[in-house]
């Protein structure tokens, strides 16, 4: 027998794909690492991490997630799990609907790393162009609400709503005595649970029922009602709502959008607050998320508004500005006394569904909507004059049928048409059109329900349109130019390449934010995004029909168990906020298990993330902060005494690792033993997890619960603010308390509450993380985080001459962000580190954390993505504008009117026919050679946050705003 020759190492090498990722994605070439561990002296990556990273800590195994792979090959293989997905038709509604993506927005903002790249918009002078389409966004939605104020987008419809349950409860009269809300049971499922999980955690009392039957009375504080309800009637809740008023109860309507274009808005019958979702607006299904919820209110409640608000304000000269006002950082100023968690909005969802108003116009939004609700008119006669018991009274796009066979017979003759209805409890079936229906989705309806040749044609031509005159729209809505503009496909395209070129993204410089790490999203990553078998499907879709997703799913929730040594991870929690919250929840319910409710104490170092204060209050926490030391490591004797002296009633540590100050704390492990001795949980904020990948775990390093940014270490990108994902790590003994669901099955066998409004949050990103982790392979996804240690380590020793560097590890090491200190430039030259934040754009980059967690610093995260030319390029950066700070202090420019304080410069100022600066134009707009072949030109001069704030414009404003008179 001829045995198998052995196949040579040479041999074996043409065996490997060509298209290998790591390369791709690490930055720094092998030669280039090697200049920089010499410029920090040493010899190799592996003696600086051995410096860096505490032995104590240090992974002793190489991660089990197999080798890096080829780009193609890994596309093929996840094709192979997508078609395990089964896209039906879905008519199962819940908040959910099929729509129309326009091709063009798909392609130039879906698709477009220009606008999926970039940052939060914090700094609003290199975000002109999403911050126009977020507030394109918010008039829309005030438009439709008929409400005034409007944010610029929450997580899901779910929890909106129970933003809005914690909105009622804090505007509530000041001696009143009144502590529950009411849900109607005619909203949707996943809002009633969400909302109650939301208000048990605040120790609210919540009472669902029938919203006909109630009699409100003074222990009401708030109510939420569904329009049209979740089985599609649409009601007038304007005398409830007059009745609730009486005794001074809130009122919440969560409204479809798309209904809103022909019904009464919620505003007009009297509603103090609506919120929603715009998913329907040209946002695919993606079995649940990413969307963009909506939340509207008085102008009486302005700063109580969860999330934030664009606001229009001017620049520095005089010109009109976007910028988000109000309370955008309130939540890290106010942190235990915040409003709200939220911290990732969906801009990008948000984007998109902003362009879908613009690019069609009010006509073109009501024509979708008067035809939806006309193809349900027809439906519904077509399925009486069959002898089906359908909802009778007004409807827009929903029925209620009781079948006169059986429900499981209708929904069997659905199934083999292709197509997914929603079964009621009660025998009952449920159908909600949406705007891709044709008339052949029609036909096979009714055929579904027992028709042998229906008239489609002659159904839809008699349907009479039966709606109370006091639920008909009559006002207006989208009469701002922006929404009058932009028919045509060329005028779209070309406002769209407008605003994406007055922001700055990835594609253009590197975003060196500390914390955040706005590291590569690659492309291979983000194909899979739109895929039909991940975007079209409902997330209510039987089981059956979502094998590619499960198995994705349970891929990411192994894997990631893995990268960070927990037990088990839910994937539900839709951002890093929700993660914490979720987390914080999990150990809650465990302590009540075992008999110890009574521990609710939190301990949160005084550097924490804004969100964790936050985060502890809304699960019903109390905070006790905790010092730091000198050099930025909690205070272990003050840790030590705190936890001794409230052990009876300590439920956990929130501790951000490595450090908020961005090094690896020795004593982290010691940490974890003092909170356990004291009968507590150890929660750890993921944020900075893009140092101990392939290095070390929390759970080894003894953490009990872990959130981990999706959007941050495993690539989803930021998309301007959102989307992002939190899931959440746990020990085994918390596994059994992961969140579940009212709808789909998930979670531990003592679930909490579900914490989104889908069962695994925003799934259509997830194959982004995925494909990344795949990709690298255990050894690449080290060598990602060993380059960004090191690079960190580079830029530190860079800037060190320049600037000081306000804390360091051990052997004078960072981690993988460090934080550079500006106070001294202020007594220097009066340099504030705003003027350093603005004038970095005019070298065309994006500012690094600013103010955080230390006032008057900048902290800078380089990640394992950007070459040595790019890093140093930042440096010189830096480097110039500490020499012009200088020039400052010398008298070689002027004290107030300087290239630092005037700072960012327009092509409009540099380009005027008077130039009265103490410094040259080419000096203000063209400060080295990069910038002369390559420039960024900020579209708008320094903005004026306080006048804005004062003068709070946050809709378009009307058209006679234009008028010339």
């Amino acid at each position: 027998m001829n045995e198998t020759p052995p196949v040579s190492a040479v041999e074996a090498s043409f065996l490997t794909p060509t298209d290998t990722f790591v390369r791709r994605h690490v930055g720094p070439t092998a030669a280039e690492v090697a200049t920089m561990l010499d410029a920090l002296g040493y010899d190799s990556l592996d003696a600086l991490i051995d410096q860096a990273v505490p032995p104590a800590i240090r992974m002793q195994r190489p991660l089990a997630l197999g080798p890096e792979r080829g780009e193609h090959e890994l596309l093929d293989e996840l094709r192979t799990i997508a078609s395990k997905n089964r896209v039906l038709r879905s008519y199962i509604g819940m908040g959910y609907h099929d729509c129309i993506t326009p091709p063009v927005i798909q392609r130039n903002i879906l698709e477009n790393p220009g606008w999926y790249t970039a940052y939060t918009p914090y700094q609003a002078e290199i975000a002109q162009g999403r911050l126009e389409m977020l507030f394109n966004f918010q008039t829309m939605v005030s438009d439709l609400t008929g409400l005034p104020i409007a944010n610029s987008s929450l997580l899901d419809e779910a929890t909106a709503a129970a933003e809005a349950m914690a909105m009622s409860l804090r505007v509530r009269p000041r001696k009143s005595a009144a502590d529950t809300f009411f849900i109607s049971k005619a909203c949707h499922p996943q809002t009633i649970e969400v909302t109650r999980a939301r208000a048990e955690a605040l120790g609210v009392k919540v009472t669902v029922g029938d919203h006909r039957s109630l009699t409100p009375d003074g222990t009401l504080f708030g109510a939420l009602l569904q329009y049209p309800t979740t089985d599609g009637r649409i009601e007038n809740y304007s005398d409830l709502i007059a009745r609730l008023h009486h005794v001074d109860a809130m009122v919440t309507v969560a409204a479809d959008i798309l209904a809103l274009t022909v019904l009464t808005p919620p505003g007009e019958l009297g509603a103090d607050i609506a919120v929603g979702n715009t998913q329907r607006l040209g946002v695919p299904l993606g079995f649940g998320g990413p969307h963009a919820a909506y939340f509207a209110t008085g102008e009486q409640h302005l700063r109580k508004v969860p999330g934030r608000i664009i606001g229009l304000t001017k620049d520095a000269n005089d010109q009109p500005a976007l910028r988000m006002a109000l309370q955008t950082r309130e939540q890290h100023i106010r942190r235990d006394r915040a409003t709200s968690n939220i911290c990732t909005a969906q801009v990008l969802l948000a984007v998109i569904a902003g362009a879908f108003a613009v690019y069609h116009g009010p006509a073109g939004l009501r024509a979708i909507g008067v035809r939806v609700r006309r193809l349900a008119y027809a439906l519904r006669d077509g399925l009486n004059a069959l002898g089906h018991r359908v909802t009778d009274g007004p409807i827009f796009d929903t029925l209620r049928v009781t079948p006169k066979t059986s429900q499981g017979q209708v929904m069997r003759a659905a199934l083999d048409l292709g197509i997914n209805l929603r079964a009621m409890d009660d025998g009952d079936v449920c159908i909600a059109l949406d705007t891709t229906v044709t008339g052949a989705d029609l036909t096979d309806l009714l055929t579904a329900f027992g028709a042998a040749q229906p008239d489609v044609a002659g159904l839809v031509a008699s349907a009479s349109i039966a709606v109370p005159d006091a639920l008909q729209r009559k006002s207006g809505y989208l009469t701002h130019p922006n929404f009058h503009k932009y028919h045509c496909e060329t005028e779209m395209l070309r406002y769209l390449f407008k605003l994406q070129g007055r922001d700055l993204s990835l594609t253009q410089a590197m975003i060196p934010l500390g914390s955040c790490t706005m590291k590569l999203n690659a492309t291979s990553e983000m194909l899979p995004v739109t895929w039909p078998e991940f975007g079209a499907l409902h997330p209510f879709a039987p089981r059956d029909q979502t094998l590619g997703y499960q198995r994705l799913f349970a891929d990411l929730e192994t894997w990631l168990a893995e990268l960070s040594g927990f037990q088990a991870v839910s994937l539900q929690p839709n951002a890093g906020s929700q993660g914490e919250y979720a987390g914080l929840l999990v150990i809650r319910a465990w302590h009540r298990s075992r008999g110890e409710a009574h521990r609710d104490v939190c301990l949160i170092p005084k550097s924490a993330h804004g969100t964790n204060p936050a985060s502890a209050v809304m699960a019903g926490m109390k905070v006790v902060a905790v010092k730091c030391d000198d050099e930025g490591n909690i205070d272990i004797a003050d840790l030590r005494a705190k936890a001794e002296k409230h052990s009876e009633s300590l439920a956990a540590l929130m501790i951000t690792y490595p450090s908020t100050h961005g090094v690896f704390e020795g004593g982290i492990v010691e940490f974890c033993e003092i909170v356990h001795a004291n009968g507590g949980q150890v929660y750890m904020d993921g944020a900075n997890m893009n140092a101990q990948v392939g290095l070390c775990r929390p759970g080894d390093i003894g953490a009990d619960v872990c959130h981990l940014n999706l959007h941050k270490t495993f690539c989803i990108p930021h998309g301007g603010g959102g989307p992002g994902m939190g899931p959440i790590g746990v020990q085994a003994h918390l596994a059994p308390f992961l969140p579940g669901h009212p709808v789909v099955e998930t979670g531990g066998s003592s679930a909490i509450g579900a914490i989104a409004a889908a069962p695994w949050g925003s799934p259509s990103i997830l194959p982004i993380s995925w494909v990344y982790i795949a990709l690298m392979g255990g050894s690449g996804l080290r060598h990602a985080t060993e380059v960004a240690i090191v690079s960190a380590n580079y830029v530190a020793h860079r800037l060190a001459p320049h600037y000081p560097i306000l804390y360091r590890g051990n052997c004078g090491l960072v981690a993988h962000e460090c934080i550079i200190d500006l106070r001294p430039l202020k007594g220097l030259a009066g340099v504030q580190v705003d003027d350093v934040a603005k004038r970095l754009v005019d070298y065309g980059f994006h500012a690094p954390t600013m103010s955080w967690p230390v006032a008057g610093t900048m902290m800078i995260e380089p990640t394992e993505s950007e070459s040595l030319a790019e890093l140093d390029r930042f440096c010189e950066a830096m480097i110039a504008i500490r020499a012009e700070a200088q020039a400052i202090a010398d008298g070689n420019l002027d004290h107030t009117d300087n290239i630092l304080k005037n700072a960012p410069h327009t092509a409009q100022s540099v380009t005027t026919d008077s130039w009265e600066r103490s410094y040259s134009r080419a000096q203000a707009a063209w400060p080295t050679q990069w910038t002369r072949e390559q420039k960024y030109w900020p579209p708008v001069g320094r903005v004026d946050n306080a006048f804005g704030d004062r003068n709070l414009v946050c809709t378009c404003p009307p058209v006679d705003a234009y008028d010339e008179t």
